[in-house]
C-alpha cells in the first residue's frame, strides 16, 4: 500500500526528506496545488504518484525513481535527471528535462520552449508539440516529438538525436534533416514503446547536427 503525504498538511521539505529516507517503496502525494520542487533528489527505486499540478523543478535530479505527475508541470520538470522515469500526464512548461543526463521523461501533452535544453543523455518523448529552441545545445540523448516543433529546433546541436512526427517551424543553427535508416526506425520504435505510445515510426523525420559549429571557422561566423 502506498504511503500518503498530503501537501495541504505537510510542507514540501518534509515530503522530500521522507522520500530521501525511503521507508516505503510506493508513495502518493495529495494536493500539490502547484508546489515547487516536489519529489526532488530521489536516489532510490521508488514509485511516486503526484495527484495534481506541480510548479517548477518537480522530480529534479531524479535517480532510479518513477515519478508520475497526474496534472501539469511547471518550468524544469526532471531537470538534471540521472536515471529513472518521470511522466507528466498533462502539459509541461519550458525547459523540461534541462541538462538531464539519463533516464526517460515522458510528457503526454505539450511541452513549452526549450524542451531538452542542453540534454546530456536523457530520452524525452512528448506526445504533443514542443516550443521554440527545443534541444538547444543538445549534447546526447534522444528527443521524440509526436506533434509539431516550434522555431529554431536543435539550435547549436551536438550529438543529440531528434525525431519529429509533425511539422517543424524552423531549424536552428547547424541542425539539419537526416536520413531515417533502419536502425533509427528500430530505435524510435523502442522509445515509443517505452513511453506507451502507438505512433508509427515511419511517420517521423530525423534531425541532427551538421557538425559545422564544433570548431570556429571564420567562414561560418554568421551562424554563431
Amino acid at each position: 500500500m502506498a504511503t500518503l503525504i498530503d501537501l495541504a498538511e505537510s510542507p514540501v521539505r518534509e515530503l522530500n526528506q521522507a522520500l530521501h529516507e525511503a521507508p516505503s517503496a510506493s508513495w502518493r502525494v495529495l494536493n500539490p496545488r502547484g508546489a515547487h520542487a516536489v519529489a526532488c533528489g530521489i536516489r532510490d527505486n521508488l514509485t511516486v504518484d503526484v495527484e495534481g499540478h506541480v510548479g517548477y523543478y518537480c522530480a529534479g535530479m531524479n535517480q532510479h525513481a518513477t515519478v508520475t505527475v497526474h496534472g501539469n508541470a511547471g518550468t524544469g520538470v526532471a531537470e538534471n535527471m540521472m536515471s529513472g522515469t518521470v511522466r507528466v500526464r498533462g502539459n509541461a512548461s519550458q525547459s523540461a528535462g534541462a541538462t538531464a543526463h539519463g533516464g526517460l521523461l515522458v510528457i503526454d501533452g505539450d511541452a513549452s520552449a526549450r524542451c531538452g535544453i542542453s540534454m546530456k543523455g536523457v530520452d524525452i518523448v512528448v506526445g504533443g508539440n514542443v516550443g521554440h529552441m527545443s534541444a538547444f545545445m543538445g549534447q546526447a540523448g534522444r528527443l521524440v516529438v509526436c506533434g509539431d516543433a516550434g522555431e529554431a529546433l536543435g539550435d547549436s546541436l551536438y550529438e543529440a538525436r531528434i525525431y519529429v512526427r509533425g511539422t517543424v517551424k524552423s531549424l536552428g543553427a547547424d541542425c539539419v534533416e537526416k536520413e531515417m535508416r533502419a536502425e533509427h526506425l528500430a530505435e524510435l520504435a523502442e522509445l515509443l514503446k517505452a513511453a506507451e505510445r502507438d505512433e508509427d515510426p515511419g511517420e517521423f523525420r530525423r534531425y541532427g547536427s551538421a557538425r559545422t559549429l564544433y570548431h570556429f571557422k571564420v567562414d561560418n561566423s554568421a551562424a554563431y
